[in-house]
């Protein structure tokens, strides 16, 4: 007799054979999807689509535009890419996945590029694609996998094995390849059809694809060299210094070497502030105003406070003011689609007032600059402010680099930094560390410490942080006259200490148990890294604790 299931999908119920794979069920909703669906969520667990129902089961079907179906998008493009490149120019051609750039992701080939080699990469994508050639699931012992990549010359992924202490390891197979994602892949490669490259120079290309936040087509690719080139610079103090994966890292730490690391990149930080404050003194005799930004957990509040000393050691007199000061009150905040208040737009700061006592302040008047009082919801006038010759202000907010602000004060007068850990450390060659999970596990850290939030409820704002993010924070951030990158090259072994047990938290049955789980199989590439030898000004201690500036 044939076992049926009951699987409910959008709150309706379907009978399905016990058994029946995902993908086939897949095919009957697909005409509900812009994109084709590439995973789905069983029951809490996201699942790929060669999974088969087992029981009784909620299933939500993703395309690319959720995020978890972006990853699953981008990682096999990913894949495609290297099968390609490895059919055109040979097997010793590879690429290396940098990092994400103006809404798509920065590759290096390992040989030449020109824009016609990019354009026949892009149409041997396209066929491979069109071809719809299967990606399937193969489960192989440990120390095999570690043979066959240091057979195939890919010596970080068999660095990876060699710290992955599971007997046997997940990878997937496409054509005569295997490979190694630490995240879900699509059954073919036909589900993967948008994308585009477009060539930037030497060995070079961004691959392009609809995101969460433009759902509707392919963003036109957009430079951004100051940005472009804080993360070349990255890269080549990486390769000086001989880190540049986790498997790099991790042998570092396994050789009991991880605190000289440490106070290298420290020193390397505290050396790139010192220049950033070198460079405000050359300009003192005109420039009056510093204003930074940055997304959620960039480290802004430390940078501020430690830029603010170093400026005291050219003899500027730095005064701070914070943005959220002047917001309007709450009576007159706007509020979102939800009916909650929105107070990170623009409009929920009182510009005429900040733009009219910044003015006042530059001619040398005193003005009675506002406290927001956050439990009452209105501004408190109780702080008098006035500037001498040697004084200069230091502005910290998420507009603080928006174009709408300040508009009557010369453009000579302002300096504007723009800062967010920009993270250039990879797991190997085709996985890379996304600088918004660097963000997360750090928010995570410092909400729970904090503000005694679960991870749930860090994990609950996320969304609507990203939002806000990427509508009043990154459309500005090549406004910067400099880039400030607030990431650390060994942070994410220390920040593995302090969330993993959070994360384990998270109950099964919480709507954000996958993207605990997804975040723990993660850390797991990683060999723990103990805080000690970190010093009490270093950015990550304002997540961490025990910070010079914060505790």
């Amino acid at each position: 007799m044939i076992e049926l299931v009951e699987v409910t999908i959008n709150n309706r119920k379907y009978k399905y054979n016990k058994d029946t794979t995902l993908q086939e069920i897949a095919k009957e909703f697909q005409r509900d999807f812009a994109y084709p669906i590439v995973l789905a969520n069983v029951n809490n667990t996201l699942k790929e689509l060669t999974s088969t129902i087992k029981k009784d089961s909620i299933i939500e079907f993703l395309d690319l535009t959720s995020r978890e179906g972006n990853r699953c998008h981008i990682n096999c493009l990913t894949y495609v890419m290297i099968y390609a490149v490895k059919k055109l120019y040979g097997q010793d051609a590879d690429i290396k996945v940098r990092h994400s750039l103006d809404k798509g992701i920065y590759i290096e080939t390992s040989f030449k590029l020109t824009e016609n080699k990019v354009e026949l990469i892009k149409d041997m994508m396209k066929s491979i694609i069109k071809a719809d050639m299967p990606i399937s699931k193969v489960t192989i012992e440990r120390l095999e996998a570690m043979k066959y990549f240091e057979n195939n010359n890919d010596f970080a992924k068999a660095g990876v094995m060699n710290y992955n202490t599971d007997n046997y390891i997940t990878l997937y197979r496409l054509g005569n390849m295997y490979n190694y994602f630490y995240s879900p892949m699509p059954p073919s490669t036909e589900l993967v059809k948008d994308f585009d490259l477009t060539y930037i120079k030497d060995n070079g290309l961004i691959l392009r694809f609809p995101t969460v936040y433009i759902k509707d087509k392919i963003k036109k690719y957009e430079h951004h060299p100051n940005m472009f080139e804080v993360f070349k610079e990255c890269r080549e103090w990486a390769k000086i210094i001989h880190i540049e994966n986790s498997v790099d890292l991790n042998r570092v730490v396994s050789l009991g070497k991880i605190n000289d690391l440490i106070k290298i990149d420290e020193t390397l930080q505290s050396n790139r502030l010192l220049e950033v404050a070198k460079t405000i003194n050359q300009k003192r005799n005109s420039l009056k105003i510093v204003l930074l930004a940055g997304p959620s957990s960039s480290g802004k509040t430390t940078t501020s406070r430690k830029l603010c000393l170093l400026l005291r050691s050219f003899g500027l007199n730095p005064k701070v003011i914070s943005m959220d000061d002047y917001f309007v009150e709450r009576t007159e905040t706007p509020k979102d689609k939800n009916g909650n208040y929105d107070y990170e737009c623009l409009e929920a700061l009182d510009l005429k007032l900040f733009d009219k006592q910044m003015a006042s302040l530059l001619r040398g008047e005193e003005v009675v600059i506002p406290t927001y009082n956050f439990t009452l919801g209105k501004k408190e006038f109780n702080k008098k402010m006035q500037l001498n010759q040697e004084d200069i202000i230091v502005i910290e907010g998420i507009h603080a680099l928006d174009t709408k602000i300040l508009t009557n004060i010369p453009k000579e007068r302002k300096f504007k930094i723009y800062i967010s850990p920009l993270t250039e450390l990879n797991i190997d060659n085709h996985n890379r560390i996304s600088t918004t999970d660097n963000r997360l596990l750090r928010r995570i850290i410092r909400d729970n410490r904090t503000r005694n939030y679960s991870v749930e409820k860090t994990l609950a704002q996320w969304p609507s942080v990203r939002k806000g993010e990427e509508e009043y924070i990154f459309p500005f951030q090549d406004e910067a006259d400099l880039i400030i990158n607030s990431a650390t090259i060994y942070e994410i072994g220390v920040l593995k200490t302090y969330v993993e047990p959070l994360l384990f938290s998270v109950p099964i049955e919480s709507p954000f148990y996958e993207e605990a789980m997804r975040l723990l199989r993660f850390l797991r590439l990683f060999l723990p890294i103990p805080a000690d030898a970190i010093p009490q000004d270093a950015i990550i201690r304002e997540f961490i604790g025990n910070s010079y500036f914060h505790d």
